[in-house]
C-alpha cells in the first residue's frame, strides 16, 4: 500500500445528544506532522470503534474530559513508528495508544500506551483481544464478578467485543454462560463460535421466557453491557450474593434528561447482592496480567474472537452510530494501512 501524502484526519464538529452520527464529523486533509524532541510520529495501521466514545463526545458529565469540538476524535489506535526523535521508540516498532482518529499523530514517548509485542498475533488485536475490549472483560468478570465454578454467568452484548471474551472467560473458570445477543445471527455466533451453553435473543418477543428457560438455577454473576429492559429481566433472576458488574449503558439513548426506570434496590437487598459499575481506565495495573492470560488462551485455541474491519477512514463518521444500531459482529475496526 502507498504511504498516503497528506495526513486525513476525522473531527469532531458538532456535540451530539446522544449517539453520534456521521453528521457529526469530517474528514480534513492536513500536513503529515514532525515529531520534535521526545516525540515520535506514527503511521495507524488500525483505528478502534469502542461503544465509550459515545461518552467520549458527550456534554454530558462522564468519566473524562470530552473531545473538544474541532478536534481530532479521540480513539485507540495500533500502528508503527516512522519518524523517532525519542531513542526507547526506533523507527519500526510496532505500537498503540490513543493516536486519534487520523493517518499519521506525532506523540510524546511517554503517551505511547505499549509496545505490541505479541508478534505471532496481528496487530489488530491489540485493540481488541488484547486490548481495552480484553482487559476490560478480564478485570470486570475475574476481578469484581469474582466467578466460581458451577455458577451461572449471564452477559448482555454477548457477541461484542467485551462480551464474547467475558463468556469465554467465565467457561475457562468452569461456569455455565448465558449469553443475551440481538438477532438470531448473533444468537448463534454465541453459540457456535463463542461456546455459551445457552443464549437469548432480546429483540424476540418471547425474551422474558426464553432467558427463564436459560436459567434454570437462577444468576450468580451479570456482567452488564447494556443497563434497560434487558438488565430488568435478568434482575428478576438473581440468586443470594449475586454480583452485579456494570460494564456499559448501552441501550439509554440520551442521558439528558436523566431516565428513570424500573427500581433495583429491592433485588440488591433480597438478594444481598452486590452491583458494582468500573471504568477499567482506573485500573492500569490489571492490564498486563490479563493480556498475558488472553494471549495464552488464544494461542491455545480456548478463545476465540472476530474483528469487523471496515477499510477506510471514510467509514470512520458513522461508525459509532452503527455499533449502536448492532451491525457489528465482534471488534469493529477501521483499516488504514496493511498491519
Amino acid at each position: 500500500m502507498t504511504p498516503p501524502s497528506v495526513n486525513r484526519q476525522v473531527l469532531l464538529t458538532s456535540r451530539p445528544d446522544g449517539i453520534p452520527q456521521a453528521e457529526h464529523f469530517r474528514i480534513v486533509e492536513t500536513a503529515i506532522p514532525t515529531p520534535g524532541p521526545g516525540q515520535v510520529l506514527v503511521r495507524n495501521a488500525y483505528l478502534s470503534v469502542d461503544p465509550a466514545m459515545r461518552g467520549w463526545v458527550s456534554a454530558v458529565a462522564n468519566y473524562s474530559e470530552p473531545v473538544a469540538i474541532g478536534a481530532v476524535m479521540r480513539s485507540f489506535a495500533a500502528g508503527h513508528v516512522v519518524a523517532s526523535q525519542a531513542p526507547a521508540w526506533p523507527v519500526g516498532t510496532p505500537v498503540t495508544g490513543m493516536f486519534g482518529w487520523q493517518d499519521y499523530a506525532v506523540v510524546d514517548a511517554d503517551a505511547i500506551e505499549r509496545r505490541i509485542d505479541e508478534p505471532d498475533l496481528p496487530i489488530s488485536t491489540a485493540l481488541g483481544v488484547l486490548g481495552i475490549n480484553g482487559v476490560t472483560a478480564h478485570h470486570g468478570l475475574l476481578r469484581l464478578g469474582e466467578p466460581k465454578a458451577g455458577e451461572t454467568v449471564v452477559v448482555s452484548t454477548a457477541a461484542g467485543a467485551v462480551g464474547s471474551c467475558v463468556g469465554q472467560i467465565a467457561k475457562l473458570q468452569g461456569c455455565r454462560t448465558v449469553g443475551i445477543a440481538g438477532g438470531p445471527a448473533k444468537r448463534a455466533l454465541c453459540l457456535e463460535r463463542f461456546g455459551y451453553d445457552a443464549a437469548v435473543d432480546y429483540k424476540a418477543a418471547d425474551f422474558v421466557e426464553r432467558l427463564a428457560e436459560a436459567c434454570p438455577r437462577g444468576v450468580d454473576v451479570y456482567f452488564d453491557n447494556t443497563s434497560g429492559p434487558i438488565s430488568d429481566a435478568v434482575l428478576t433472576h438473581l440468586n443470594v450474593g449475586a454480583r452485579i458488574v456494570v460494564c456499559g449503558t448501552a441501550s439509554v439513548a440520551s442521558w439528558n434528561p436523566w431516565p428513570q426506570g424500573p427500581r433495583v434496590e429491592r433485588h440488591v437487598l433480597v438478594k444481598r447482592a452486590r452491583m458494582q459499575g468500573f471504568v477499567i481506565f482506573d485500573h492500569p495495573e490489571a492490564a498486563a496480567p490479563a493480556r498475558a492470560d488472553i494471549a495464552r488462551w488464544s494461542r491455545a485455541g480456548d478463545l476465540r474472537y472476530v474483528e469487523e474491519v471496515l477499510d477506510g477512514i471514510e467509514r470512520a463518521p458513522d461508525a459509532i452510530a452503527g455499533l449502536y444500531r448492532g451491525e457489528n459482529p465482534g471488534k469493529r475496526l477501521i483499516r488504514l494501512a496493511d498491519g
